[in-house]
């Protein structure tokens, strides 16, 4: 996150400056100028292409429109990206000598040129997280709920803005991920920067599993990596009696302890702040890690990916000290990395080996998620083929 340093522009022939802040850590643009709904979509896009980002004093509806023409020329497919998507078939195999990864990066670095111009379209802030602009909304409560309080007027990207407002929806109305005992669903509230538990595959994967005897005798749980707490309410719902939950990011430590409050969980679940696992041992313990080894580019990437499969390596490899005797280790991981040559499976089993530990079972499902079936996607091929699997792991004897 970049905050506290200033972004500078010229308005009515006046020196003006204000905090910059991105979450993803962008820094302050060096070319402004300032706009208003007489501005074309045309000349926006070409400002934003040439590296000047846009401070916007027009209507706010207005440049929420703006926004979204702008996503309409950056996602025209250009002749190149054309050519790129005929290199796959809609089986996933590969129609050119050009390999899997160097696909991959393409995708990534298209990603990151789309977010780049994206972002360029700016919106001033007041103290109090209200916007004085025409027909702005009421954004203090969610900007609050997002940055905390704020002592000086700030600039942040439109993008980044109505991703709070959108996280904001999300935990005001909260996210159903199963039903209790009585039929009713049970809700988990997502924070801004803390990743929303959508995909549910892996949420009936973990409902589903047959819990390890070893609970019989020692009923403690792991949760390593807490995020919203989806997962230590669902092993609670299933009768665990005490689960320790740990996560290094603050906001989604309290995230989870408020979901978990809200449901009255608070007596059985425990929330550390830790890397990885808590101090002792556990009969069950989870772990979701992010499941494509690359450097993330925003603050909710980090949930998907992380550089050199770093938290999946140091789960396994500390995985051992921390269970019970009969003890296992739910490791509930999605194979797409595999589909992008980005790991092996063989690796995977080869650090399985190398902790010490025993594959004892494997349930698989399909992702439902929508990219799975766009086939106008870079990574189809890829996503298409992709199968979410919990490991049980045990200690090798």
């Amino acid at each position: 996150m970049i905050q506290n340093s200033t972004i500078d522009w010229i308005e009515d022939g006046q020196d003006c400056s204000a905090v910059w802040h991105s979450e993803n850590g962008i820094a302050a643009h060096k070319k402004v100028v300032t706009a208003d709904d007489t501005l074309t979509a045309d000349d926006a896009y070409h400002l934003a292409c040439e590296g000047t980002a846009i401070l916007w004093r027009g209507d706010f509806q207005n440049a929420r429109q703006l926004l979204q023409a702008l996503v309409r020329r950056v996602d025209k497919p250009s002749k190149k990206s054309q050519r790129a998507s005929k290199r796959f078939g809609k089986t996933g195999e590969i129609a050119s000598q050009k390999s899997v990864k160097d696909i991959f990066n393409q995708h990534r670095l298209i990603q990151s040129q789309r977010a780049r111009i994206l972002g360029m379209l700016l919106i001033q802030c007041n103290p109090d997280h209200t916007i004085s602009l025409r027909r702005a909304p009421d954004i203090s409560v969610a900007c609050h709920e997002a940055y905390g309080a704020a002592t000086q007027s700030y600039v942040v990207s439109l993008r980044e803005l109505l991703g709070v407002i959108s996280a904001h929806e999300w935990r005001k109305n909260g996210l159903p991920i199963l039903a209790d005992g009585d039929g009713e669903p049970v809700y988990v509230y997502p924070h801004y920067g803390v990743f929303s538990p959508v995909r549910g595959e892996y949420i009936e994967l973990v409902c589903n599993a047959t819990l390890p005897k070893a609970l019989d005798t020692n009923n403690i749980a792991f949760d390593i990596g807490v995020g919203t707490g989806v997962l230590s309410i669902i092993l609670a719902m299933r009768e665990v009696e005490k689960i320790i939950a740990t996560d290094q990011d603050d906001r989604a430590l309290a995230c989870a302890k408020e979901n978990i409050a809200l449901l009255n969980l608070d007596s059985r679940i425990e929330i550390v702040k830790a890397n990885l696992f808590p101090a002792g041992k556990a009969s069950l313990i989870v772990c979701n890690p992010p499941w494509i080894p690359a450097r993330p580019s925003s603050t909710l990437e980090h949930a998907v990916y992380d550089p050199e499969s770093q938290m999946l390596k140091g789960f396994l490899a500390r995985l051992k000290d921390h269970l019970s005797p009969q003890g296992e280790g739910w490791l509930i991981l999605s194979d797409l990395a595999e589909h992008l040559e980005l790991r092996t499976r063989q690796e995977l089993l080869r650090w399985i080996e190398q902790a010490g530990l025993a594959v004892l079972g494997r349930a698989d499902t399909k992702p439902k998620h929508p990219k799975v079936f766009d086939d106008s996607d870079m990574l189809y091929f890829a996503r298409a083929a992709e199968i979410t699997s919990l490991w049980r792991l045990g200690i090798k004897h």
